[in-house]
């Protein structure tokens, strides 16, 4: 930790009774974000605290929570998530969601340019988490690389919604014009109005800004930088970067028109166009959500197979006369010759036939056409690989899949073995991996109503696991806990989550809180334990007791393990055994004054008796010094404020 994280006052400090502060991850003007834990839910947060010399600010105040307001709207895993918002006496802060990485900005300043691929996946992702917004009404109004945030797990999120609001309050003018000046869309430092095509406009310039490694427009003053972006046109970042292709020189131009009516409505229309050139360039995001796609049906004509006719050729049988002439020999001979004509010419014909059917068979007949081969299980490389070599054109379509690994090819449509014409476009289906769903916060809902919901995501569900809980009524349920498919840590839902299809889920319910054993006999407290399915230790502590009973329940011992107390555990009581009881100061051989002060300041009582006689009064009336005790009683341990007697005698 560095020396100024130490100066923090912030820094271990426990805010709001819940999240523990562990350091600081940046300093902005108007708040500072620390890393915390939170102790409920024993989770990482990220712990936003508006600066204390804003607190008194109304209107700082407003942003502050305008910011909690707008994000919490959002349902988006480009969004960053805000779980909470509060006020911890002078103290205001936001509860977001923790990434650790780094954020866009920092790193431009390490790589300078991005590759075309690394800017599709980053842009894709800003203009899907952008257009959550904009479908919710809400204009981000300060788009920049500072505020999006790379995951180290390869999450990209866009964040700090603390200038969003409602697109029907759109002025921004005087001291409310805080947009970063190198992103302001024209409009705000002409007209100082803003929508979601401002927040467009913003998103072009950092398009630029990946692909060229700067900002088009430069100026050593503010206003500089804003008088360019009024009255000049950005660049196509070709002319800085040659192997920026055309369609992304196109996107940044029509992102950034002058006139916000030139440019896209809004992200989603901007990300539907991405898409395009996404496709057109054959390069996927590699973060990128998985979308349901359509599998095309080819249209199959019928084929009519023209077959060669079978000529079924006879010789007419000849009756034999008994006598022949030689006219009738050679008109008989002549006909011999002219059958032996016919069959051949017939079986020129025949030929022919046969022929001309092989050869439109294997021309343009079925016998032309080629079946598409198998390609399952492999990736859409190999498969277009095979395609290609065998005459066709491929063409990746995406389909959501939990039996096929995503990226794998699960078919081809049409399907294999289907003859086709060579040049015919084949689809090859690929697996995009489960499907994603968002669920909702599930503590304190019924367990039905959160099982039919999972169930509805297509997770494998586990057993529920079930805790005793001070707060939620039993049958409540507690969170949710997911285990990823496809690998990684197992979180909490409570708060909502994203989830694929076919991750594992665990319910946790509530049993209700813990039976009140406290002042019941031994018996009564086991059956009301046993009772929820817990179990009873055989040996028990003892505990001494003012309030409770001797051998009555005082509670029970804390639980052997950390967390919540579950079903089937073994609990071990704690038994009254009375009043504690205390050493009596020892104070034969002392004057009476000084018997009675030791016996005072150990908290018992006093009284007097003696062998002379003189009634027990008298001992109070004798000069001190004249006084002795022999003997007091009882000398064993006793309760604060029993009485002790001092057997008394004359000194001396």
């Amino acid at each position: 930790m560095t020396s100024n994280q130490q100066a923090d006052p912030l820094i271990g400090r426990l805010v709001d009774g819940r999240y523990r502060v562990r350091a600081r991850i940046a300093r902005g003007g108007m708040a500072t974000v620390y890393v915390a834990t939170d102790l409920r839910l024993e989770r990482r947060i990220a712990l936003k605290v508006m600066h204390a010399h804003l607190s008194d600010d109304s209107a700082f105040q407003s942003r502050f929570i305008q910011e909690a307001r707008a994000a919490a709207r959002l349902a988006d895993p480009h969004v960053v998530n805000v779980f909470d918002q509060g006020q911890d006496g002078e103290l205001a802060y936001l509860v977001m969601e923790y990434l650790p990485g780094i954020t866009l900005r920092e790193l431009l300043r390490e790589q300078k340019r991005l590759t075309i691929p690394q800017t599709i996946t980053i842009m894709d992702a800003i203009l899907a988490g952008l257009s959550a917004a904009h479908r919710a009404g809400i204009v981000h109004r300060d788009v920049k690389p500072e505020n999006v945030l790379l995951a180290e797990d390869g999450r990209i999120k866009i964040g700090d919604f603390g200038l969003a609001r409602a697109t029907t309050a759109n002025t921004a003018t005087g001291q409310q014009l805080l947009g970063t000046i190198a992103y302001l869309a024209p409009e705000l430092v002409t007209r100082g109005t803003a929508d979601a095509r401002s927040d467009i406009y913003a998103l072009g310039i950092m398009l630029y800004e990946m692909l060229v490694g700067e900002q088009p427009y430069k100026g050593e003053q503010p206003m500089q930088i804003a008088f360019q972006h009024a009255t000049e046109s950005v660049p196509r970042p070709s002319v800085r970067n040659p192997s920026v292709p055309e369609q992304l020189d196109e996107l940044v131009l029509w992102a950034t028109e002058k006139s916000p009516d030139e440019r896209p409505d809004d992200a989603g229309q901007m990300l539907e166009r991405l898409r395009e050139i996404e496709r057109d360039l054959g390069i996927a995001p590699a973060v990128a959500a998985a979308t349901t796609s359509q599998r095309s049906q080819a249209d199959s004509g019928d084929l009519t197979k023209v077959m060669p006719g079978t000529m079924v050729i006879s010789d007419p049988a000849l009756p034999a006369a008994p006598a022949v002439d030689n006219a009738t020999i050679l008109r008989r001979r002549a006909s011999k010759r002219r059958a032996r004509g016919a069959f051949l010419l017939t079986l020129v014909l025949l030929l022919a036939v046969l022929a001309g059917g092989v050869g439109w068979w294997f021309g343009s007949g079925p016998g032309s056409l080629i079946a598409v081969p198998g390609v399952a299980g492999g990736t859409y490389d190999e498969a277009a690989g095979v395609l290609t070599d065998a005459g066709f054109v491929p063409e990746q379509k995406d389909q959501f899949s939990v039996d096929v690994a995503k990226g794998t090819v699960i078919e081809t449509d049409p399907g294999e073995g289907t003859r086709l014409d060579k040049g015919v476009t084949v689809a090859v289906i690929v697996s995009a991996g489960p499907a994603s769903h968002k669920l909702d916060p599930v503590t304190g809902l019924d367990l039905e109503e959160v099982r039919a919901a999972l169930g509805a995501a297509n997770l494998t569900i586990g057993d529920d696991e079930e805790y005793f809980d001070e707060e939620l009524a039993d049958g409540k349920v507690l969170n949710v806990r997911i285990t990823p498919s496809a690998g990684g840590d197992t979180f909490g839902c409570d708060q909502g989550c994203t989830v694929f299809e076919k991750d594992s889920a665990t319910i946790q319910v509530s049993r209700g809180p813990l039976p009140d054993i406290s002042d019941l006999s031994v018996q009564q407290a086991t059956d009301a334990l046993t009772g929820k399915g817990l179990k009873v230790a055989a040996e028990s502590q003892y505990q001494p007791s003012d309030t409770i009973g001797k051998d009555r329940v005082i509670g029970h011992a804390d639980r052997s393990e950390s967390g919540p107390w579950r079903p089937g555990d073994t609990v071990q009581l704690i038994i009254s055994s009375g009043p504690p009881l205390f050493d009596v100061p020892k104070v034969d051989g002392m004057t009476r004054n000084e018997a009675t002060k030791a016996l005072d300041e150990a908290g018992f009582k006093w009284s007097y008796t003696s062998d002379t006689g003189l009634p027990d009064s008298v001992w109070d009336l004798l000069a001190n010094e004249n006084t002795n005790v022999d003997s007091y009683s009882p000398s064993e341990p006793q309760r604060k404020g029993a009485t002790i007697t001092l057997k008394m005698s004359f000194a001396g």
